[in-house]
């Protein structure tokens, strides 16, 4: 009797860590992962790996993109550019080689760092979407065939950034939320979409104006999600300012300016903004970084600033557990913030020299950060800065890492990385 209970209990143990590894395991959906702020529950992560060491596949890539990887279940999709046109390519995620690849549209070219393939695609496990950088939309199943098809240049007019188009798609229940903020090269409005991801139908469109000069108006941002309450809110950064949207009708409910206070005509904005829970972090051009709370409606300027800061990033977006905030520029330099406070808990750390454009990822108490270089550094999360190591890839690097069950992700110029075992 007793050893069938010994049995029992141990079959017990085999099921409850079973069930554990399942809530532990994680797809990354959209560029800034399950939460769309850059945080992954994921643990037992790699630390350290190589292009020898460490790694389960790589897949050869033709071109370089700024667009991170998308993980769901068995399949990784990427949005890629190759000999002037642009395709979304499906990766058996256990073999690491294309299962297919549907052609978007042509038109792909250079514009300063990016091409066209830098939006990242989303998927909801059943159906995947992607646009490319000329305004292409396509939906897809996971089979490859096409769904639906919009030309968001053709309906509502030519994109007007200096630099080319680069906000990914962000997804949310029934709906695709797309902005298009720009007017450098442009006198059109800027706008944002909610598109039905079923039919590829408008469900609304917005305007968003602004009074921001020359190049200022340009945004390269993705749209952020904030949940205050029972209200969702879409909240959009660039064009000076900060600006939450209702999510069912595109209402505009509220707007911090302060993005841009001395009225810098080239304050473009790359980072986007970041939430957690009722805190919004809203980068600009390096100065100032601004942190809100949620629940204003109107001009929230100063009512709801809590803090700002004056050396944010330029391109990677920050990430907050809600008790740090943590900050790189694209030289390298780290920062750790109070993030309720603004006050630096530690600041001008230094990672390996390098331009940085990928963003940091947090996960399994370590921040996760991949320079132009092909070199990903991990850095322990919490008030003491700590390099725990530096992992050489040694390829060019735009795209930030994607974790999902037990492995890293990585995108370079030349491959398609999948650091460690799977879980």
């Amino acid at each position: 009797m007793r050893e069938v209970r010994k049995v029992r209990v141990g079959i017990l143990l085999v099921l409850v860590c079973a069930a554990v590894g399942v809530v532990r395991a994680e797809n990354w959906p959209q560029w800034r992962g399950p939460t769309l702020n850059g945080i992954s529950g994921e643990t037992n992560l790699p630390v350290r790996w190589s292009a020898t060491e460490n790694v389960a596949w790589k897949l050869a890539l033709p071109s370089f993109s700024g667009s991170t990887p998308i993980i769901w279940g068995d399949r990784v999709f990427l949005n890629v550019a190759e000999k002037g046109n642009l395709y979304l390519w499906c990766v058996d995620r256990v073999k690491g080689v294309a299962l297919w690849k549907q052609l978007l549209g042509g038109g792909d070219h250079r514009a300063m760092k990016q091409n066209m393939s830098t939006p990242s695609p989303v998927t909801d496990g059943q159906n995947v979407w992607v646009m490319t950088g000329t305004g292409i939309l396509k939906g897809f199943d996971f089979s490859g065939k096409e769904i639906w098809s919009r030309d968001i240049q053709k309906e509502y007019g030519r994109f007007g950034l200096n630099w080319g188009y680069g906000s990914s798609p962000m997804l949310h229940e029934d709906s695709l939320f797309v902005q298009v903020v720009h007017g450098m090269r442009t006198d059109d409005p800027s706008y944002v979409l909610r598109i039905s991801k079923a039919s590829g139908r408008t469900v609304w469109r917005v305007e968003r104006p602004t009074n921001a000069q020359f190049e200022s108006p340009d945004s390269y941002t993705t749209p952020a999600l904030l949940k205050n309450g029972n209200a969702i809110e879409i909240v959009i950064t660039g064009a000076d300012v900060v600006t939450g949207h209702d999510w069912s009708t595109g209402k505009e409910l509220w707007r911090a300016n302060g993005l841009n206070p001395n009225h810098d005509g080239s304050n473009r904005i790359v980072a986007s903004p970041v939430i957690y829970n009722d805190l919004i972090v809203a980068p600009s051009r390096e100065r100032p970084l601004l942190a809100l709370k949620s629940g204003g409606r109107g001009d929230v300027t100063t009512s709801h600033l809590l803090w700002s800061f004056n050396n944010g990033p330029d391109v990677p977006t920050p990430v907050t557990d809600g008790t740090y905030l943590y900050v790189v520029n694209d030289r390298g330099i780290v920062w750790c913030l109070d993030a309720k406070t603004g006050k630096e808990i530690y600041g001008r750390q230094r990672l390996p020299p390098a331009t940085y454009s990928g963003s940091f990822v947090l996960a399994d108490g370590k921040l996760y950060v991949t320079n132009e270089d092909g070199v990903t550094s991990v850095v322990r999360a919490g008030p003491k800065f700590e390099i725990l190591a530096q992992n050489n890839l040694d390829d060019y690097t735009l795209s930030s890492p994607a974790i999902s069950d037990g492995q890293i992700f990585i995108r370079t110029a030349g491959w398609l990385w999948a650091v460690g075992t799977r879980h």
